[in-house]
């Protein structure tokens, strides 16, 4: 009969804002926008970082593998939201949470390594600058970036194989809008202790040696900045890690405060809009933060320009 109980069902209830009825329009509507300035924000740095040859370094290198990490990363969510806001329909299938459950922690851990690699080439490039294309060789940049993906993977087939080994005992109605961590242990009429563990174990490597790194990279930074003569020199040595920054503290401040707890402090209510500001808020600031205060992707955006325009007006 245990075993019964813990297999009586084959689907997952996404609860997401069905307390909110009365704004499920304007919410899709807005999720919409969102995802829309996310995957065009991204493809746009994507694009320019390829197209012009000034932009073919390390720093921007990383910035594509960014891109493309914010747009894999809010597709795994984002649509199905948009979905059950408009359906009376809210499931999605076992195999589908696994599978959803796998793809979003992989990206989130990859997320958290790529930022921390994205500070050590800055501080690379402020700290060492003689010494930076001879440090920072094609051969380190590709194999940095891969190790972010590979380890990243690594993290979240350990979670997914933890979390789905737990049993879960007819209650099926997952509070939160997508399958992820804190609201599947909640639903688990099982010994989570383990989980927890596993959690805060491996959050060390994926997060908080991650996050710690990258603070100790803009204090040697900061520092060194400090110590430039020249206003205008200060001005862009600072200029070129106040995005990077930024990014940092608004995604690892919403992502430690949602798997950095017990589970006995989750608020689910109050959780999901933590989730929402790291899982799909973040991914479409990424491109204008980092397009806005960017003078070269600005160039850039001015040579294809002027490309198109020459294009154009020799084929009237």
């Amino acid at each position: 009969m245990e075993g019964e109980n813990q297999t009586s069902f084959f689907v997952f209830i996404i609860m997401g804002f069905s307390n909110l009825n009365h704004l499920q329009f304007l919410l899709f509507t807005t999720f919409l926008m969102i995802y829309l300035c996310t995957l065009g924000g991204n493809t746009f740095i994507i694009l320019m970082t390829l197209m012009d040859s000034r932009l073919h370094t390390p720093m921007y290198f990383f910035l594509r593998n960014l891109a493309f990490l914010d747009i894999c990363y809010t597709t795994t969510n984002v649509p199905q939201m948009m979905v059950h806001l408009l359906s009376e329909k809210k499931s999605i299938s076992f195999g589908g949470c696994v599978t959803q459950f796998f793809a979003f922690l992989s990206l989130v851990g990859v997320e958290c390594l790529l930022l921390a690699t994205m500070a050590y080439d800055r501080y690379i490039a402020i700290c060492k600058p003689l010494r930076y294309l001879v440090i920072m060789h094609k051969a380190l940049y590709s194999q940095l970036a891969a190790s972010c993906w590979v380890c990243g993977f690594l993290n979240s087939v350990v979670h997914t194989v933890m979390t789905f080994r737990l049993p879960f005992c007819g209650n099926n109605k997952i509070n939160y809008f997508f399958c992820d961590i804190p609201p599947l242990l909640v639903l688990s009429c099982g010994d989570t202790s383990v989980n927890e563990l596993v959690i805060l174990f491996l959050g060390v490597f994926i997060g908080w040696a991650p996050f710690l790194g990258i603070i100790l990279s803009y204090i040697y930074i900061i520092s060194t900045i400090l110590k430039i003569h020249s206003s205008k020199g200060r001005k862009k040595a600072f200029s070129t890690c106040a995005s990077h920054l930024l990014i940092v503290l608004l995604y690892f401040g919403s992502a430690i405060f949602t798997y950095g707890r017990p589970i006995s402090s989750y608020s689910l209510a109050k959780d999901r809009l933590i989730s929402v500001l790291y899982s799909v808020v973040t991914p479409m600031l990424n491109p204008i933060i980092y397009t806005l205060r960017n003078k070269d992707i600005r160039k850039a955006l001015r040579t294809v320009a002027e490309k198109i325009a020459t294009f154009k007006s020799n084929f009237p």
